[in-house]
């Protein structure tokens, strides 16, 4: 029975990289940008936060999250003192960060889910906030936590909401003091998060995002409320 039983861990990780699969396999990759104007988007409910960034606080101690191991251990308002202290860390928004990590939060996430998929798809993203290797490697230059590798964000969730803010700091610091489109900053270092930084300075020219950027858009709004909420009640 205890053999038997071993197995059940592996199962749930089986399930899950066929998950992450369907999920990917359904997609609908962003187009690239073309130059057809930006319809206006609706832009996400005020909480009372600032909306754009600030120039960054000075740096602070790396932190081990809370021990997560089931799912529900890697649910987004678990991590709202990281977001705070990080968020604040970085000069962005606490608010942008935690609807970024729900929008993050379409598929599994913990070490061995995730090295499973990574295996798989050896591009893939990692860590709650789904980053990958290259835009990890350039946010850690010169920050606190330029020693840790990108292979540590599946381990520890306080990492990979750290390297989130500082990655949504060094896009808004692309952005322009003024852009002809309708997007707010937040929306743009969003959209900036899931499509790139190229992509998102021609948003903010005015170019049309494609059909994948305005779904994460949409859930970013979706996510916007709960985003406050979640962090009110920490």
């Amino acid at each position: 029975m205890a053999e038997r039983g071993a197995k059940w861990p592996w199962v749930a990780v089986a399930l899950a990289v066929l998950g992450i699969w369907l999920y990917e396999r359904g997609g609908d990759p962003t187009p690239p940008p073309d130059a057809a104007p930006s319809a206006r988007a609706t832009a996400p409910a005020s909480s009372g936060a600032p909306p754009g960034s600030s120039a960054p606080s000075g740096p602070a101690s790396a932190s081990a999250s809370p021990t997560a191991r089931g799912p529900e251990d890697y649910a987004p308002p678990r991590f709202a003192p990281e977001v705070e202290k990080y968020a604040a860390e970085a000069g962005v928004n606490p608010q942008l960060v935690m609807a970024v990590l729900f929008n993050e939060a379409y598929k599994p996430h913990g070490p061995e889910v995730e090295r499973a998929w990574q295996k798989m798809k050896p591009d893939a993203s990692f860590g709650i906030a789904n980053m990958h290797r290259a835009a990890y490697d350039e946010t850690r230059r010169n920050r606190p936590f330029a020693d840790r590798p990108w292979e540590d964000l599946p381990d520890d969730p306080a990492l990979a909401v750290r390297a989130a803010a500082w990655h949504l700091h060094d896009l808004g610091a692309q952005l322009p003091a003024r852009w002809s489109g309708s997007y707010t900053r937040d929306e743009l270092m969003a959209l900036g998060y899931n499509t790139g930084a190229g992509n998102m300075l021609a948003f903010a020219r005015g170019v049309n995002p494609g059909a994948e950027a305005r779904s994460y858009l949409d859930r970013l709004h979706d996510n916007w409320a709960k985003s406050a909420d979640a962090l009110a009640a920490h």
